[in-house]
């Protein structure tokens, strides 16, 4: 969830102490110093006002009051990326992921470089099973972060599910070349590797590895009679 940080310049007097203030249009620079009009003044207080109140409710989670908030904001500042942005996310919270895809579209639109958005939206692409959708909204995000390693073992996820198994162990290789204790990428590269080319050895050190690092599935799946098989190897 995205809280805007507030933007404070000359005009923090005319402030009371503690309220956020995010100007976004309608400022311009006189000899003056920064000078504001009334109602827009009004108008960004307004919007900060249900932004705020809609971030509060939704870490109550109370995702439909939040919702029906960050709809306000976007009733006042139809170009708020982050109210979008949040909105998506209580979307997603309440299961509506068509809803949620939408705005996180419309957060993409109004700023093309959100990884986060474009990271969101690939995962509710995946539960919607568009696995090219989600590999092309997870290449957008290593496109802008090369360095986000989730994005890379959620591309791997959508490949093993289009029995991409070849380019699923490579986007699994590069999560965990980024994040060597990445227990749950070494648990898949194991799935992957077992499922796509009956590599039980290869599976079983991925396996063990993953258990290694902490990953509770995995710890508790070798002390199991399934995965007696890979303690004994």
């Amino acid at each position: 969830m995205k809280k805007r940080a507030a933007f404070i310049g000359a005009i923090l007097s005319l402030m009371p102490i503690g309220q956020k203030l995010l100007i976004k249009t309608g400022a311009v620079l006189s000899t003056a110093g920064l000078v504001l009009s009334v109602p827009q003044t009004l108008h960004a207080e307004t919007s900060n006002f249900y932004f705020n109140r809609a971030y509060g409710k939704a870490k109550r989670g109370d995702h439909y009051g939040a919702i029906a908030d960050y709809t306000k904001v976007i009733e006042i500042n139809p170009n708020d990326g982050d109210a979008y942005f949040n909105r998506a996310l209580s979307k997603s919270k309440l299961k509506d992921v068509y809803g949620s895809i939408s705005d996180y579209t419309k957060a993409i639109e109004i700023n093309p470089n959100d990884e986060m958005a474009y990271y969101n939206r690939g995962l509710n692409k995946q539960k919607l099973k568009d696995h090219y959708g989600a590999i092309s909204d997870a290449t957008k995000v290593i496109e802008i972060n090369p360095q986000y390693a989730k994005a890379y073992a959620n591309r791997a996820l959508a490949k093993h599910d289009l029995k991409n198994y070849y380019g699923a162990i490579s986007d699994y290789t590069k999560a965990i070349e980024i994040n060597p204790s990445y227990g749950l990428a070494y648990s898949n590269r194991g799935i992957t590797k077992g499922i796509g080319f009956n590599d039980d050895e290869g599976a079983c050190n991925d396996f063990k590895k993953a258990a290694s690092l902490g990953y509770e599935y995995r710890i508790k799946w070798l002390q199991t009679s399934e995965g007696k098989w890979c303690q004994d190897m």
